[in-house]
């Protein structure tokens, strides 16, 4: 452990040891993405004072917790992955039982957003045991900090989109009628046919970033139309683990047909319907006009 890391380690204890970290509870803690630095204090002092650690990959996460100076024993670490998650977490359940403190940390960020431990999570509590969470890094929090939005209209974390072209070219469909950003996740050897598939959304602006918190990052933000020829362009564009933010889109403005046709059908057809069949008249946003038609039904 290096100078800085045994002072990083002091002050962890310093800042959280007077905190509450009751027993029979599990700890799920976030953990770097890439940058070493991106630890919280609270998380060190955690991950060294439980009694056990359970981890999507154990030799991972002792490589992790020996940079930081907290080498552990291979028996104080439980592996838990999508493969053994139900399995796993009976077993993390049974050392609660026992009144032991157990953590949970994924192999890099947040744990059960795209990474397991939402089943190991939904075990404990049904168990009747405490859940504490200890905020950290999240490729889907940096990405999005760095887009550039506003955040009006919210956003939909989505993930990884299908692997099969037809699935995912329906999925983009999908995605194409959602006036919200979307995050999506996307490893190296894949990025090029979701780049080819999110090109049909057109000017529709994309975040890409790459190697998050890394050496190598790069953050940029182009049309989807240009995501092909802007991977192409280097190799190294190709490599990594990417995250892209796909921006809200811009709410054209409306020329009140919808809300005239809108008004018309209602009384005569369900909601839903009624703004299927007003999209399709007018070609106007259905998302935007099943917003209308509430306000409508409200008034």
């Amino acid at each position: 452990m290096s100078a800085s890391f045994a002072k990083a380690l002091e002050a962890a204890h310093d800042a959280a040891g007077s905190q509450n970290h009751p027993a029979s509870t599990l700890y799920v803690v976030a953990t770097p993405i890439g940058n070493l630095a991106d630890i919280s204090l609270r998380a060190l002092h955690v991950l060294a004072r439980v009694d056990a650690v359970a981890c999507e990959d154990t030799r991972h996460t002792q490589q992790l917790l020996r940079a930081y100076g907290l080498d552990r024993p291979g028996s104080q670490l439980l592996a838990l992955h999508q493969h053994n998650e139900a399995e796993a977490a009976q077993a993390v359940v049974n050392r609660l039982t026992q009144g032991e403190r157990v953590a949970y940390v994924s192999d890099a960020g947040t744990p059960a957003i795209s990474d397991p431990g939402a089943r190991l999570v939904a075990a404990v509590r049904q168990a009747g045991f405490r859940v504490l969470p200890l905020p950290g890094a999240s490729s889907v929090t940096t990405a999005l900090s760095a887009a550039g939005m506003t955040g009006d209209k919210g956003f939909v974390f989505t993930g990884f989109l299908p692997s099969k072209s037809g699935e995912r070219q329906l999925a983009v469909q999908a995605l194409a009628q959602d006036c919200r950003a979307v995050v999506l996740l996307e490893a190296p050897h894949r990025i090029e046919a979701l780049a080819q598939a999110l090109a049909s959304l057109g000017e529709r602006r994309v975040t890409v970033g790459r190697e998050l918190t890394k050496q190598f990052e790069q953050i940029d933000t182009l049309a989807a139309q240009d995501l092909p020829a802007w991977l192409a362009e280097k190799p190294d564009r190709q490599r990594g683990e990417f995250v892209l933010v796909v921006h809200d889109a811009p709410v054209a403005e409306s020329s009140g047909e919808g809300l005239r046709v809108l008004q018309l059908l209602l009384p005569e057809l369900p909601l839903k319907t009624a703004v299927k069949l007003a999209a399709e008249i007018t070609g106007e946003s259905k998302n935007v006009l099943y917003d209308v038609a509430l306000s409508l039904k409200k008034t």
